[in-house]
């Protein structure tokens, strides 16, 4: 699925086209990344949806321009590297506003395409349910419709009065926004009825004797390599940002349960645009939901903390913040084997004080089983130990009991089962509600 980003551009991407990727630097704006690590990420997510990154580039902006956001010779001076780089496309790792995007396309003679338009299109791309297609084109079609002066301006003549589409003088391009809004609304619908199938998978998982683990972390941190791993799955894990979209649950096995469930979901991101983050509320939702959290982080990345800080703040909008209440959570710090002697020790040394961390290798799989008794651990503290009395006959009942908890003793008197049965408090739960 494309989100139609050709209409914005008037010709479309097209997979290996060339691309300035361009970062402007507000100095004002406090970030915790550094301008390589910064160019780097946007380089990545041109090169997600398959654009040739020529050449990239920052510009420092102390005062934003309303017309072009840079100044005259900055839009030169990109229009000049653009040109010696063979580029057709303009990566600009910010938000633009329509009128912004125009001027630096007529300045630049690129197509241009900013941030919120970029994680579009990869999400576009990447999208493999119904689901993830809805939200995506909802997302799309707000982004597009404040765009509809600046790349319909071809609509911009009058509407005659007869037809279906529009009354007496309504001109074309209000006529559009008319069918975005009302094909925006038909979306919503559908959307709500996801959301309830969602809801109800989710009550019917909490009737079962299953805990549910949520994998979050920053984009291509490895979640969908060690889902992999754990699940001996095949997910699409590439070295690529977004490379999941859609959450995959798979059936895992954890010491001292039955089996339990394990999901994948969307990368987080810095400066996801709003239209997304609005979007994909209902996907992230199986993340509240969860038994337990895992915040799988690359601790090889530079920009690690930073990275931490931007999951932090989504799961806090999500009420999920530290303080919440919400799932307990795990901090799994991965990719351990790319670094080096002494970095590799400092940070094993930091784990080894912390009873929130493990750290291990999706990749060679070196740590797992660290990983996977934790896990364990982590589900089944705050049990409590319970004395249940029910019919010997209810067999269904009492093999849950054995799968879902310890049980620590057992007698029979007459037609009564008597157990001692070491619970967690979420399946203490889903056993009032059976």
């Amino acid at each position: 699925m494309s989100t139609g980003f050709d209409r914005a551009g008037g010709d479309g991407l097209r997979r290996g086209e060339r691309a300035l990727v361009v970062l402007p630097d507000r100095s004002s704006e406090p970030n915790a990344r550094t301008t390589d690590a910064r160019l780097e990420e946007a380089a990545g997510l041109a090169e997600a949806i398959s654009l040739d990154v020529a050449d990239r580039v920052y510009f420092r902006i102390r005062q934003p321009r309303p017309a072009t956001l840079f100044g005259k010779g900055q839009v030169e001076e990109i229009a000049a590297r653009a040109e010696a780089a063979e580029a057709k496309v303009l990566v600009v790792d910010a938000a633009l506003t329509p009128v912004q995007q125009k001027n630096l396309e007529d300045g630049t003679k690129a197509k241009v395409i900013d941030r919120t338009g970029l994680i579009l299109e990869i999400f576009g791309e990447r999208a493999a349910t119904a689901e993830g297609r809805l939200q995506v084109e909802l997302a799309h079609l707000d982004y597009q419709a404040g765009r509809l002066v600046r790349s319909w301006t071809h609509l911009e003549r009058q509407r005659g009065g007869f037809g279906f589409l529009g009354g007496p003088g309504e001109t074309q391009i209000e006529a559009d926004r008319r069918l975005i809004r009302d094909r925006m609304a038909r979306i919503r619908k559908e959307l709500e009825q996801v959301k309830r199938t969602r809801a109800l998978h989710r009550d019917r998982r909490k009737r079962a004797p299953w805990p549910v683990i949520a994998l979050v972390g920053y984009t291509n941190a490895g979640k969908s390599t060690l889902f992999n791993r754990l699940t001996k799955a095949a997910v699409l894990a590439e070295d690529l940002l977004f490379a999941t979209l859609d959450p995959t649950m798979r059936e895992i096995q954890l010491p001292g349960f039955d089996k339990a469930i394990l999901s994948d979901t969307v990368g987080f991101v810095s400066n996801l645009p709003t239209e997304l983050v609005a979007a994909f509320r209902a996907t992230l939702e199986e993340v509240a939901s969860a038994d337990l959290i895992l915040h799988v982080r690359d601790i090889h990345h530079p920009d690690s903390d930073a990275q931490k800080t931007d999951v932090e703040q989504v799961l806090t909008s999500l009420g999920l913040g530290e303080g919440d209440g919400g799932p307990p959570r795990l901090e799994v710090w991965n990719k351990i084997d790319l670094l080096g002697g002494d970095d590799q020790e400092a940070v094993l040394n930091e784990a080894a004080r912390r009873d929130d961390v493990v750290t291990l290798s999706a990749l060679s799989g070196e740590g797992t089983d660290g990983l996977f008794t934790r896990m364990g651990q982590m589900l089944r503290e705050g049990a409590s130990v319970h004395h249940l009395r029910l019919p010997a006959g209810d067999g269904q009942r009492i093999a849950w009991l054995h799968r879902s908890g310890e049980v620590l003793d057992s007698r029979s008197e007459g037609d009564e089962m008597f157990l001692a049965v070491r619970l967690s408090p979420e399946n203490w739960q889903r056993w009032q509600s059976l």
